[in-house]
């Protein structure tokens, strides 16, 4: 039931259509655009990868702020009333669409790369490792529980929305020039900016170092208010 509410809504049937829609553009954009020199797949897949990694946190906001949104809550609670059982439904459905969308993203870039080269007449490079590959799945499921958590915390989609854009750019904005300015805070940058450490997993497979980076940063960011909102949304008035 909770797959069928992800494409239920016409926002969420036009994000994940768009996913498919701006990988084909992107791909196209890559070929028609860039250098002869720089048609390998991880321009592709880093072409890609941008618009994915602003979509799927919106489409995890709004599968659980749907339940507010266009009311339908108060049934799925009266029909399931363990609301922490549909709440893990959405997550694992959300989960599931991300890792579809990489795969999705895959293959298009895949094609792009094939295509690009035979126009260009160069062999296809293929730079990108099956680890690497691994860890990019891994930060856009990162991504997608941020935005996921924000729609348990808040349940509201302005709100979550809005939140989102402000933590991946504006706070993430201030936490650079704070660590350029300020030693102790670049110091301490990598253990406490969630942002910041997941930017490992866009390079390479983590170190042992980088994981507990992630794991450390995420507990402020990610694991407390998360906790906070799953207490507040098993109080709250279903309307």
């Amino acid at each position: 039931m909770e797959a069928r509410k992800t494409f239920d809504t016409r926002a969420g049937l036009w994000l994940c259509a768009s996913i498919v829609l701006l990988a084909l553009v992107a791909t196209a954009a890559v070929i028609a655009f860039a250098p002869q020199e720089d048609l390998d797949y991880g321009q592709f897949a880093g072409a890609i990868g941008t618009p994915m990694a602003i979509i799927l946190p919106v489409l995890a906001i709004l599968s659980v702020t749907s339940e507010w949104s266009q009311r339908s809550g108060l049934t799925t609670f009266t029909m399931v009333p363990q609301r922490g059982r549909v709440i893990g439904a959405k997550a694992t459905v959300a989960a599931l669409v991300g890792v579809v969308s990489m795969l999705v993203a895959l293959g298009v870039g895949a094609v792009g790369t094939v295509v690009g080269s035979a126009i260009a007449g160069i062999d296809p490079v293929w730079d990108v490792t099956v680890a690497q590959f691994a860890a990019i799945v891994i930060a856009n499921l990162l991504g997608m529980a941020v935005g996921f958590m924000l729609g348990v915390l808040l349940r509201s989609s302005p709100a979550a929305i809005v939140a989102y854009f402000v933590y991946s750019f504006v706070l993430s904005t201030l936490s650079y020039t704070l660590a350029s300015l300020q030693q102790w805070w670049a110091d301490l940058q990598p253990w406490l900016d969630f942002n910041y450490a997941q930017t490992a997993l866009f390079q390479d497979w983590p170190t042992g170092e980088q994981w507990a980076h992630l794991a450390t940063a995420s507990v402020p960011w990610l694991v407390l208010p998360l906790a906070v909102g799953l207490l507040l949304l098993r109080r709250s008035e279903v309307k």
